[in-house]
């Protein structure tokens, strides 16, 4: 899996343009409806994946503050496409994703209880699945980061999550999140 090279990115077809972008995030409709319009438009050319990703994160941002239901609902639909950390993968989800939940599927034991803290966010925050931000180890900025953490760290931070009960920051958190997780497999797609 490559990304093709950013300087290129709005002369690709534009099927390998989504591709890309399903490879940093997840696939979605809504993203693609998104991004479609800058893609190809050669006035958009970006510096760097990096750059692209914080574009990225500005259109979501701005959309979140929106009253707008129908724009609300296509802000859900991009961040709901990530996928339920600990649960089966679906047919959609990206081998980055896999690779990077591997530690968390790997423990079956606490399974149910994953299962139900998804459950439990997801009803405490409708439209929203938990996206907890990847980086590497040793990180003190207290932050949970999926990528090598087990499950039980992965839900201590749920449940904070949940108990703090801010829809509004949990919106945010998770636009972070997705683009944090971008950047991250950008960068590492560039050193394959």
């Amino acid at each position: 899996m490559a990304l093709p090279p950013i300087a290129s990115l709005s002369t690709v077809p534009v099927a390998d343009q989504l591709s890309a972008i399903d490879t940093l995030f997840e696939p979605s409709p809504e993203l693609h409806a998104l991004l479609r319009p800058i893609l190809s438009d050669q006035r958009f050319a970006f510096a760097s994946y990096d750059a692209l990703v914080d574009a990225i994160y500005s259109r979501m941002s701005a959309l979140s503050t929106t009253s707008d239901p129908e724009t609300k609902q296509a802000l859900f639909g991009i961040l709901g496409a990530h996928p339920r950390l600990g649960a089966a993968s679906p047919a959609h989800l990206s081998e980055l994703s896999r690779r990077e939940q591997a530690n968390i599927n790997a423990a079956n034991e606490q399974q149910s209880a994953l299962s139900s803290l998804n459950k439990e966010y997801e009803d405490k925050y409708p439209g929203l699945r938990y996206v907890a931000l990847l980086c590497q180890h040793g990180s003190n900025d207290g932050r949970t980061f999926v990528n090598g953490r087990g499950r039980d760290v992965i839900m201590v931070d749920m449940r904070r999550r949940i108990d703090r009960g801010n829809f509004d920051q949990e919106v945010r958190d998770n636009i972070e999140a997705m683009c944090d997780i971008a950047k991250d497999r950008a960068r590492k797609l560039q050193q394959d």
